[in-house]
């Protein structure tokens, strides 16, 4: 069950952590789309995570991944660290016995969790989106949907590319990965777990992956960002936070579109659900997105929905908002690399 070249690894980890040569009973979970091996450790009748990372590379870093688990963990963002093996990728934390997290209260309590994710010390290392935008790039010319259509949402992002900055007031430690599977709960606290793509990001990614989740309307909105703020968004934050939350439909169409089509042509008379009702079953996990027919669902959710924003006059004001807001700052560059 554990790789043989990591057993060694998990043995010393228990005898550092628990002081002892066995764990009492293993069972294998769920570790999402990644490569990870994850597990419930028993030990002396108490539960524990057990993480191993399979593979490891410039992307998949053992050293930034659990730098970035540590420091939260620190500050009770994350579940206690018992063992941290920086070389071979493994990590022994807490396990934490989770108990469903009604949508109504994390509205409230996940942007006061992310206020304080990004007080923290800067991560080791910046979020590429040089890199990130390769699949955005790929989708352009892979035919997946109508050409007419694919160019019109792309003439709108590249405009949006081309006002949104990088404010260095705004590149904080991100989790930037706040899917359903990663927000745990036991009933009294919030933490968050799978630090793979923690990094020094632009805060808004953080407030627009759980916003897909957590957001239905403008009250929903206005209430979510003065959680975070501690007072009502003015209009330039409404107006960063609505082309943030643009650029992640871009990605999330791009990706899973990318992944679910294996680079064909994708049937759009199939049925759709709505965009919240999608989400609202992520967030009640009653969707697999190891499913290449859901991860085409969710590719064309997201892609409805950048299509419909991109036409609201909502769009147009943020793009003149932000744009003022980046000229008026002497030197300040964009954030998100031009893709036309």
């Amino acid at each position: 069950m554990i790789p043989q070249e990591k057993s060694a690894s998990v043995e010393r980890g228990l005898r550092e952590a628990f002081g002892v040569t066995a764990f009492d009973a293993i069972h294998p979970m769920d570790a999402g789309l990644g490569s990870d091996l994850l597990f419930r450790m028993v030990i002396g009748g108490v539960s524990y995570s057990l993480r191993i990372m399979t593979r490891i590379d410039e992307i998949n870093d053992p050293r930034r991944r659990f730098t970035c688990m540590t420091m939260a963990a620190d500050a009770e963002i994350a579940p206690r660290v018992r063992y941290v093996d920086m070389e071979q990728g493994v990590c022994i934390t807490d396990f934490v016995d989770e108990v469903p997290l009604p949508i109504e209260e994390a509205r409230l309590r996940i942007p006061q969790l992310l206020r304080r994710l990004h007080a923290l010390p800067p991560f080791p290392k910046e979020f590429n989106y040089v890199t990130a935008s390769k699949a955005i790039e790929r989708f352009h010319g892979m035919g997946i949907l109508p050409q007419t259509e694919i160019d019109e949402v792309f003439a709108a992002y590249a405009r949006l590319c081309e006002v949104y900055p990088r404010d260095l007031r705004d590149m904080v430690s991100c989790h930037s990965d706040l899917k359903p599977e990663n927000i745990l709960f036991d009933g009294e606290h919030v933490s968050l777990t799978d630090w793979r793509a923690a990094f020094v990001n632009d805060r808004y990614f953080d407030l627009a992956v759980a916003a897909n989740f957590l957001i239905t309307d403008e009250a929903d909105e206005l209430s979510y960002l003065q959680q975070y703020f501690v007072e009502p968004a003015d209009e330039y934050q409404r107006a960063r936070f609505f082309l943030m939350r643009q650029t992640l439909h871009m990605m999330y169409a791009s990706l899973f579109l990318l992944l679910g089509s294996a680079g064909k042509p994708v049937d759009q008379s199939e049925p759709l659900p709505a965009f919240d009702e999608f989400h609202l079953r992520l967030w009640r996990r009653e969707i697999d997105l190891a499913d290449s027919a859901e991860k085409v669902a969710y590719g064309r959710i997201h892609w409805e929905r950048l299509l419909q924003n991109m036409q609201q006059a909502r769009f147009e004001e943020a793009l003149q908002i932000v744009g003022e807001g980046r000229v008026t700052a002497e030197g300040m560059r964009t954030l998100l690399p031009v893709i036309y």
